[in-house]
């Protein structure tokens, strides 16, 4: 059986991202997963989150909220430290940690459209780990509809009075606050009233359900939110009334490269544990390995491979430069999250039996691989996306 974070197997095409401190990073990072993640990844799945602590021993390591500015207790570097990140997170063929909606996700809101106070009061708490952070957008019914929102926040003298209720929330569980998508204003359909409030979990009327039972990622905190008359000062606006829908689409682009990076390094996680694993085991007297068939199949995924990191190492220069495009955010999501999927399944098919045990790295990867190809948008969505620009 192989367990534990493994190295990929380099690229037939060098990559050129990374200098020496981005590689000294990795390093930390990498021995951070081996030590504090893998050997407890049994257990985050069984109680359905991680340790709380284990926030507080990231934070300490500066592995939060690295790219937000350094008044604000993170490190001012740029997005190559979160890729490293994330890269590092699917070696280890972790899907338990939600660092990355945390640090890079909902600290990008606050640090792009909050005002001085917000990011003095969250952003330093988020760095060190005191402070567990979510973002509240799909509703029960919604989807990826963000226009259907049906969350509501009346302004009611100083204070907004939230009600609704949001499902799927990574974080949540554990979250002392969250950013939530509200209806404010005339509340009528479509985009124009979106709002983001920053909601505290400790607030009256505010409430988490159970973690929710999941197929795949089960480590993972997601849970329900549910906001009944829930009272937040006019303060805790986020940007401006009615500007949630833009700053939304701001952001999107990013969380689906997120996506596309996880679901990159986790195709080359999975396709280093399966050329491990046939060149271990045998059959008819010699190494799987060595059999036409397999070595076939491993060129050919070796191929698909390196040929979805090229396009996602570019992507990662225009986004270093801000000239990425949505659409190319788009498509680096939905091809690669396709591709995971179909490596993945190929490479459980080249383990036979003890593909389907969990006690292999394979086949947990295949059913927490699944959902890349719904959230941050449907990859139907990320076709309707590309398709508009044609």
């Amino acid at each position: 059986m192989q367990s534990g974070a493994i190295r990929p197997i380099p690229n037939m095409l060098p990559r050129k991202l990374f200098t020496s401190d981005h590689e000294a990073f990795r390093e930390t990072v990498r021995k951070f997963y081996e030590k504090e993640v893998v050997p407890n990844i049994e257990k985050y799945e069984q109680q359905q989150h991680v340790d709380r602590d284990l926030w507080n021993k990231a934070g300490e390591l500066g592995l939060l909220c690295t790219t937000m500015p350094e008044e604000y207790g993170g490190s001012g570097v740029d997005r190559l430290y979160s890729m490293i990140l994330i890269e590092e997170q699917a070696y280890a063929m972790d899907s338990s940690t939600g660092f990355s909606l945390h640090s890079d996700i909902v600290a990008n809101y606050i640090n792009n459209f909050g005002n001085d106070a917000q990011k003095q009061q969250w952003l330093p708490k988020m760095a060190t780990g005191e402070a567990v952070t979510a973002i509240a957008m799909t509703e029960p019914g919604t989807g990826s509809d963000l226009q259907a929102v049906r969350t509501t926040a009346v302004l009611d003298g100083d204070e907004y009075v939230i009600n609704g209720s949001k499902i799927f929330i990574t974080n949540g569980y554990l979250c002392d606050m969250a950013i939530v998508v509200c209806k404010t204003g005339n509340n009528e359909k479509g985009s124009a009233n979106l709002s983001l409030i920053i909601v505290e979990a400790d607030r009256a009327g505010f409430s988490k359900g159970k973690p929710l039972n999941k197929i795949g990622m089960k480590g993972q905190d997601t849970c329900e939110l549910f906001f009944d008359d829930v009272r937040v000062p006019k303060a805790n606006l986020l940007g401006m009334e009615g500007m949630g829908f833009m700053m939304l689409m701001k952001e999107l682009a990013w969380e689906r490269m997120l996506v596309a990076i996880i679901c990159q390094a986790g195709a080359e996680a999975a396709f280093a544990h399966t050329v491990q694993y046939t060149k271990d085991r045998k059959a008819f007297g010699k190494a799987i390995g060595t059999f036409q068939n397999t070595r076939f199949k491993l060129a050919e995924l070796r191929t698909e491979i390196d040929f979805c990191r090229t396009y996602l190492d570019r992507c990662m220069e225009l986004q270093l430069e801000e000239n990425l495009g949505v659409d190319a955010a788009a498509a680096a999501k939905y091809k690669i999250s396709d591709m995971f999927s179909k490596v993945v399944d190929e490479c459980l098919q080249l383990h036979g039996g003890y593909g389907y045990m969990l006690e292999y790295p394979i086949a947990r990867a295949y059913i927490d691989n699944r959902a890349n190809r719904i959230y941050a948008g449907t990859n139907e969505i990320m076709k309707e996306l590309i398709s508009r620009t044609l």
